[in-house]
This record gives structure tokens, sequence and C-alpha cells, in this order.
């Protein structure tokens, strides 16, 4: 017979037994297999993950909403393992976020049947095998993210069936064949869309001009679509950024909508591409072969039978043919004299004025002309150098006569450095060819840009414009261009307490940079460019807000752009264009794209900045400010003096 001690031992072993089961639901058993299912957890991400622990919505990084599982989170943890189908009994689960780990394997089918889920994102792993068929279920799935992985298979046609989709990246696998058909008119909720670097074959969807909810970019380079790129693609918002490189793509490039005013970096790696923007032209369509004309069988020359004898034209008739032509050739004869007598008389007078001109001091500025046989034609006006400074004591022949040397191209012209006989230096901005811009336009804009008076903006002494000359001479600044001051001959970083305090100055017009030389040398250049942007005949547009392309009324958001840019610069210490491999995008869709991809600050910030991580916060703030500024809507940005004043707060 038992004895009382031995009862009392099975009833506590009974009592734990069913203290453990009714403990942990399917929910926390499911938690637990997904911890079983991993090789390794180096930083004991889920050391709390425990079956001693009653309540698994404590255990690290899980979320619960009315003592159920919504969220798994386990970013960056170094787990290794693979994804077990027990996930599927989380019928509650919303959010799964387990990127930048170690996973491998296939994705499990049962995940894809909680239909529930709004977010998927496993970037950053080894998953193999194909997208389920299932994802159709998953109709309130707002973010699937697979980006480097190692999928591959087609994407299936279910997918269509996520009609709230908003962010799709599949970037970085191994997809093939084309993408399903209705793609754009099903996914119209898309705002993110990066299928790049994959083997997605076939033409491009011709409804993906449907996704006009699209932000930022719409990336389908490196695969291998092919065809003619749809015209629909111009139906995107403008502000969207189409990279459609690398690709079998062929045909003009539709010039609409978004298309227009695209740079060739868009549709580089396309040999079939031609038209603009890229500098290969289309070749003419082939005519069709000539075909002669019908003659109808009722406008036939009768015959002798059908139409008795054929009768020619009289003697009467002849004479007057041949002498209405004699008077006709006549006339034209008298007509050709008159009209050369005009032209050689008109020839003499402009000789006597051109002499007289030169009598004067005008003298054309053929020095700087590409071609000397290049003539003006007789309509076009042409000034002799114009003075907008009281104290200009040269003149034209004195300026050509001098000494120069080029100090930089851009896209607005060569800056020459010119040194007088008399030892003063000056720098000369050639604006090369541009006789669509009339002398009163262009007198008008130069003129206003001579008004201006401020440390900040390098005075404009004079000018000089012909139809295919135009020069702009300036105070001349010994510290060099936009591009030194930024990043430095010694690529020293320009951001600094004292430099925030300038750029606050700059932004806000300060007086006091007036005693300031430095200060204002540092910049100076550099807005002498931008205020002549609009009177280039090819202006530069790493500096320009996106609506001047198509407004010709400035605004001072234009300006408030261009700071933005040079902000960007600053902070990230590259240049306006930024190179990728064979590619270029502006600096200004390179840190929007850093920031859609979710790569850290450091990648964006100078080295030599990031050597100061007390000062990141700052940097933060500077970024902040300048994205602020390069808004593609214009009433978006802010004024320009609560920019300086958000500076000025920094640097306080």
């Amino acid at each position: 017979m038992a004895s009382p001690n031995q009862h009392w031992l099975l009833f506590l072993l009974l009592f734990i037994s069913h203290s453990f089961v009714t403990s942990l639901n399917d929910e926390g058993l499911a938690l637990l297999s997904f911890k079983e299912s991993l090789s390794d957890d180096p930083d004991n991400s889920l050391s709390n993950w425990n079956s001693s622990d009653p309540n698994p919505c404590s255990w690290n990084g899980i979320t619960c909403r009315e003592s159920k599982v919504v969220s798994l989170s386990a970013p960056k943890r170094r787990l290794l393992g693979f994804l077990p189908s027990s996930l599927g009994t989380l019928s509650s689960l919303r959010h799964v976020n387990l990127h930048n780990n170690k996973f491998f394997g296939n994705l499990p089918e049962q995940l894809f049947s909680i239909e529930g889920l709004e977010s998927l994102v496993l970037y950053g792993n080894s998953f193999v095998g194909s997208i389920p068929p299932g994802i159709g279920k998953l109709v309130y799935l707002q973010i699937l993210d697979l980006s480097e992985n190692s999928l591959n298979g087609s994407v299936p046609d279910s997918i269509l069936g996520c009609k709230k989709l908003k962010t799709l990246d599949l970037h970085r696998n191994r997809f093939v064949g084309s993408l399903p058909t209705g793609f754009g008119g099903a996914l119209g909720a898309l705002e993110k869309l990066d299928l790049s670097y994959n083997r997605f074959d076939g033409p491009i969807p011709p409804d993906i001009g449907n996704l006009t909810g699209i932000q930022g970019t719409v990336d389908l380079s490196h695969n291998l679509f092919s065809g003619r790129i749809p015209a629909s693609l111009g139906n995107l918002p403008e502000k969207v950024y189409i990279d459609l490189t690398y690709n079998n793509l062929s045909g003009s490039i539709p010039q609409s909508g978004a298309l227009v005013n695209r740079g060739p970096t868009a549709f580089l790696g396309n040999p079939g591409l031609c038209g603009p923007p890229l500098k290969s032209p289309c070749s003419p369509p082939a005519a069709a072969p000539a075909s002669l004309p019908h003659v109808p069988h009722d406008l036939s020359p009768p015959s002798p039978a059908a139409g008795g004898r054929r009768r020619g034209l009289s003697r009467n008739a002849v004479v007057a043919i041949v002498g209405s032509d004699v008077v006709g050739i006549g006339l034209v004869a008298l007509l050709f004299f008159c009209c050369y007598r005009r032209a050689t008389s008109r020839s003499g007078d402009g000789k006597d004025e051109a002499e007289k001109g030169q009598k004067k001091g005008g003298k054309e500025c053929s020095c700087f002309r590409k071609d000397a046989s290049e003539t003006l034609s007789e309509n076009v006006e042409q000034l002799d150098l114009v003075p907008l400074d009281n104290h200009v004591c040269f003149n034209l022949d004195e300026l050509l006569k001098a000494s120069a040397f080029v100090l930089g191209k851009s896209g607005i012209g060569i800056v020459y450095k010119v040194v007088l006989e008399n030892g003063l230096t000056l720098a000369v901005r050639r604006l090369g060819e541009g006789g669509s811009q009339r002398l009163k336009e262009f007198q008008t804009e130069v003129e206003a840009i001579g008004k201006v008076r401020h440390a900040n903006i390098v005075p404009l002494k004079a000018y000089y414009w012909s139809v295919d000359e135009k020069l702009l001479i300036y105070e001349y600044i010994p510290s060099g261009n936009l591009s030194t001051a930024i990043h430095g001959a010694n690529m020293e970083p320009y951001i600094s307490d004292f430099g925030l305090g300038r750029l606050a100055n700059i932004a806000g017009g300060s007086p006091t940079l007036q005693s300031n030389r430095m200060a204002s040398e540092k910049l100076q250049t550099q807005a002498s460019e931008i205020s002549s942007v609009k009177l280039a005949p090819n202006p530069t547009l790493c500096y320009q807000a996106p609506e001047a392309l198509k407004l010709l009324k400035p605004s001072q958001k234009w300006d408030v752009y261009s700071f933005g840019v040079i902000l960007l610069e600053l902070i990230s210490g590259r240049s306006p264009i930024v190179v990728l491999g064979t590619s270029e995008m502006d600096i200004v869709r390179w840190v929007q794209f850093c920031i859609e991809q979710k790569r850290p600050f450091s990648d964006v910030l100078d080295p030599f900045l990031a050597q100061e991580p007390e000062k990141e916060d700052e940097m933060v703030a500077v970024l902040k400010i300048a994205l602020a500024c390069v808004q593609m809507n214009p009433e978006r940005r802010p004024m320009i003096r609560h920019v300086s004043e958000a500076l000025e707060r920094m640097t306080a």
C-alpha cells in the first residue's frame, strides 16, 4: 500500500504538469517552436522566452493586444535558423519584422494563411524558394519587403489580390519571368516599387502608369525587361525617379509627363533605346515603296476609233504661249537686277557704319568666337561693354587684350580670371552661344542682378551681349568656387559651430557678414553662379528647383531649394552629381534614395564629420533642414528666414 507521502508526491507532480500545460496556450507554444528552430542566438535576444513564464506577451520582441500576439519583431539579432510552420497558428499576427538576420530555407506557406497580416519584413536574410501562392489571401497586407535574399521563381498572379499593398520591395533576389498581367491596375495603392537586380523579363506592364500613388523611386533596373517603354509611365508623379537602367528595352523614349526632362542616366544600359535624352537618334521609319498613281478608265486618252480624229494646238495658241513666256522671263530678270542693286547699296552703307562704330570704340568680341567666319545678321542688335558700376575704369578693348586664365567650367559656362594691364583682376563668365535670348530680355535680367548689393553676392560690374556671345564681368574673388569652399582644398569639412553660423547669416542675409570678409568669400562665387542660371543657354540643373523648368516667374522658394542642395553637399561631402558605378544621380535624389533604403546615417554623412560622433544629433538636424528645403512642392519648403533661425538656434 502506498504511503501518504507517495500520494502527496504524485499529486504534486500532476499539479505541476497541469499548471505547465494550462499556462502556455497555442500562441506560446508556437513561439517556443520558433525559438527551438534557431541554431544560434549569439546575443541571447530570446533569453526570456521560456515555458516558466505564463505570459508570452512579456517576451522580447513580442507585442500583444487583448492577450493575442500581434507583432513579432527581432531585426538585426544575428539569429540563425528557419521559420517553422507553427507561426501560421498566430491568427492575430499583424506584423513580422525579422530583417537582417541569418534565416534560411523556404518561406512557410502557413505564414501566408494569416489573413490579417499587414507587414512582412524579411529583407537581408538567406531565404530560398518562391513566394507561396497563398499570398493572395493577405488582403490587408501593406508592406512586403523580401529584398536581399535568394528567392527565385516568378511572382505569383495571386499577388494581385493584395489590393492594399503600399510597399513591394523584391530587389536583389533571383526572380524570373514576367510580371502578372494587370499588375498596375490591381496594385494601384503602391507607394514604393523596387524590383531591381533580378532576372524579370518580358514587357513592362502597359498599365504601370496607374500607380499614381508612387513616391520616391520606381526601380526596375538590372533586369531583362524587353520591348518598348510604355507611354503610361509618363502618368506617374513628376517627383518620382524612374530607373530603367540595364535592361533590354528598345525603341524611342516617350516624351510625356514624368518622362519629360529626364536625364540619360535613367535609361543607360539599354542599347536598343534611342531618341532624347539619349545621344543616339532614332532611325527614321522605312519609307513605303512608291507606287504608280492609278489612272481611272474614264480619264484614259480616247482611241482614234472611239474619239475620232486627234486635234493638236492651233498656230495662234502656240504663238500666244511663247509670247507670254518671254514676257514672264523678262520680268523675273528685271526683278533680280533691282534686288542686286539694292543689296549692293546697303552693303556699302553697312561698311561705313561699321567704320564709324570702330572710331567710337565699339568692337565685336571676336576673341571668344568659335568661328571667325560667323557674322551677325542685319537685324541683330549688338552692344558695346555696358558698365553697371560707376567705378568701372576699363573698356572692351582693354578687356580683350588682357591675359586670361580658365578658372573653371560648369553647365553655365566658362569662368576666366582676367588681369588688365593696370593690374586690376576680374572674373569673366562666358555664357557662350545663346541668340535665342533677345537683347532687351538679357538687359532686363542682367541689370536686375547688377542692382543687388549684398555681402554674399559677387558684384556684377559690367556685361556684354551679342547674338552668339554673352559676357558677365564680376569682381574677382580669390578664394575659389563653391566646391572648394564646401569640400576644401584639403578636403576639410566646412560644417562647424562657426560654419553653421555663417550659413545662418547667408540664409538670413545678415548685415553682420559685411564685416566678415572670410565668410563672404567662402560662398560668393556660388551666389553669382546661381544668379546666372537663368541667363545661361544650357543652365545646370544641380541647384535649380524642379518647378523652375516650367515657371517663368522666379520665386524665393527657388533660392530655398538651391540653399538646401548646398546644405546636402556640406553634410555628405559629395558633389551635386553623385556617381554610382556607371550611372549618375543628383544629390537630392541620392539622399532620398538612402533614406528609402533605410541606410544608416553614416552612409550619408561626410566621413570627416563621422569622426565626431558627439555632433551626430546636430548633423541630423541639419539634414532635416536640408530635406525640408528641397521638397518637390515649393509650398512645403520653409521660408528662408525660418531656415536661418533654425541654424542660428543650433549655434546658440
